[in-house]
């Protein structure tokens, strides 16, 4: 059974930075690219960013690129989200997925198969 488990949410201040991490059991990283996405109250969900698990090519919303990056680790098994000079409209439930989307499509959730529970992320002013 495949389980994507992320964990680093919590409480911050603008300004403030956190790492969220994406770890998978069941399922090895390499060949998949991994999401990450949000969901803030009353919004839909958005991408965030991506990467290409297997050569590493990332891909961000124009909305957190400069500020946040995703990094994996030499195992492939857990993917990072290193999110700096957070803000309060960065306030949302973070999800890591994994699926193997055409480039162009990269930021369709539609074309992740695997999903996370998701963790909270808080950022006050």
């Amino acid at each position: 059974q495949v389980q994507l488990e992320e964990s680093g949410g919590g409480s911050v201040q603008t300004g403030d930075s956190l790492r969220l991490s994406c770890v998978a059991s069941g399922l090895s990283f390499s060949g998949y690219t991994v999401a990450w996405f949000r969901q803030a109250p009353g919004k839909e969900r958005e991408f965030v960013g991506s990467i290409r698990v297997s050569g590493g090519a990332t891909y961000f919303a124009e909305s957190v690129k400069g500020r946040f990056t995703i990094s994996k680790d030499n195992a492939q098994s857990t993917v990072y989200l290193q999110m700096k000079s957070l803000k309060p409209e960065d306030t949302a439930i973070y999800y890591c997925a994994a699926g193997r989307p055409i480039t162009s499509a990269t930021s369709q959730d539609r074309m992740y198969y695997y999903w996370g529970q998701g963790t909270q992320v808080t950022v006050s002013s």
